[in-house]
This record gives structure tokens, C-alpha cells and sequence, in this order.
């Protein structure tokens, strides 16, 4: 069944936009009495019966609606130095939503390459891939901020950074889980011995992603991946 991103929906009928109107019915060629789904990104997933096939004003009649679709017990948080080649972050932001992040933020750091991101095109390879993995959640993007005002804002005990620095780092999946987990991935230069420091004094632990050295993309994937894995295991073994 076709699936529609209506962050807006709150009532029983809903009309969707004239792009999407012109799509459902000229490129897919739904009609009236046709069933598609819908989801608002906030946890509504939503069953809904075409009233009016207008390729201009659409018409849905909603006849299911379901809450907390897809709800998880724990949060994960991914704070990522954009890379120099977009193309390569873009890649990142569909995978993570795919996998399950809830969160990502965007870090300015010392060695950092890129010094901005486009985020309403991230916003919207966001919402797509939360489509593609029938999710009904859209995780929350953050725009780019310095590391020292990112840095300032974190919680001790549930924030881990990954570096190169020699350290006594232990493996990400021997952390102590949490609900709620972020991690730190440096730009293409690492974090600078600055910025680790800062980190440590605000209780951030240090953690290694394993023996090989990846892109900043790819160790954020790992961690988004490896920390959604813990947090499941861990859930299932509380239930």
C-alpha cells in the first residue's frame, strides 16, 4: 500500500498536497476507493480511503489511525562533523533514519572540512527514508553548531566519543547501555587533542569503534548500528 509523509493531519478527513495529489493519481493511478497510508512523523500511522481522486485536491477519508507506531524504548543520538564531500553525509542521514536514529546533530569542529550543510535537503532525504523503512517517527536534525556549544549541553554517563587519540577506549559494544545514548564522530581530520580534553571534562567516554580506520561516515553508520543493536538486546532482555 503507498505510504504519504502528513505531518499536518489532526482530523478525520485530510487533502493532500497538489504534488502529491497530481502523483497518487496520475503516476500511480489510484481512484476513488483506493486505501493508502499515512504517517505524520510523530508516531501517527494512518490507514486512509481515496473520496475523491482530484489530481489537484486528493481527498481522504481517514478509517484507521494507529499511535506510538513503532515506538522504541530508548533513543539513539548521532553528533557527526558534516564531510567535505556532501554526497557522502547525505549517504549517512538515509541510512541512520533507515536503521532507527532519533537524533542528529551536525558538529563544527577545529578540523572540520565543510563549515556548512543544506538542511532542508537533509530534511528531506531524512523523510524519504523514513518512508522507504515504513517508519513513523522522523528523527530530529540539528543544524550545525560549534563543538564547544555542543559539548556544553551533554549529559554525563550516556555520551561517548569516538577518536584516534591513543586512550584506554573501550569497545563501543561493551559500553554499559542506556535509554538514552549519543556518540561522537570527528570530521575527516579527528577531533583535535582540544576538543577530546573538552569532552572528558564534561564526562564524555571515551570509545573505539574497532582495529580499522573508516570515514567519518561510515564510523557513524557503526555506531548508529552498533548502539541501536545494544539498546534492542537490552529491551528485549527487560521485557
Amino acid at each position: 500500500m503507498h505510504l504519504f509523509y502528513t505531518p499536518d493531519i489532526n482530523q478525520d478527513n485530510y487533502i493532500l498536497t497538489e504534488d502529491e495529489s497530481k502523483h497518487s493519481i496520475r503516476v500511480l493511478r489510484l481512484n476513488k476507493g483506493d486505501k493508502v497510508n499515512l504517517i505524520d512523523g510523530q508516531g501517527g500511522f494512518y490507514t486512509a480511503e481515496i473520496t475523491d481522486a482530484n489530481p489537484k485536491k486528493c481527498a481522504l477519508q481517514i478509517i484507521n489511525q494507529v499511535q506510538h507506531f513503532g515506538e522504541k524504548p530508548f533513543k539513539v543520538h548521532i553528533a557527526v562533523a558534516p564531510t567535505k564531500n556532501l554526497d557522502r553525509m547525505e549517504w549517512f542521514v538515509e541510512k541512520a533514519v533507515e536503521i532507527g536514529v532519533d537524533e542528529i546533530s551536525f558538529l563544527l569542529c577545529e578540523h572540520s572540512e565543510r563549515k556548512q550543510v543544506n538542511m532542508d535537503r537533509l530534511q528531506k532525504i531524512a523523510v524519504s527514508a523514513m518512508k522507504q523503512s515504513v517508519k513513523a517517527y522522523l528523527p530530529q536534525l540539528n543544524a550545525l553548531q560549534p563543538f564547544p556549544a555542543f559539548i556544553k549541553q551533554t549529559k554525563p554517563g550516556n555520551t561517548y566519543i569516538a577518536h584516534l587519540e591513543e586512550h584506554q577506549q573501550i569497545a563501543l559494544s561493551q559500553v554499559t547501555v542506556s535509554e538514552n545514548m549519543c556518540i561522537l564522530i570527528g570530521p575527516e581530520g579527528d577531533f583535535s587533542a582540544r576538543e577530546i580534553e573538552m569532552a572528558y571534562q564534561q564526562g564524555v567516554k571515551p570509545v573505539t569503534l574497532g582495529t580499522s580506520r573508516l570515514r567519518t561516515e561510515t564510523a557513524a553508520l557503526v555506531a548508529c548500528h552498533t548502539v541501536h543493536l545494544l539498546q534492542e538486546i537490552h529491551a528485549a532482555s527487560q521485557a
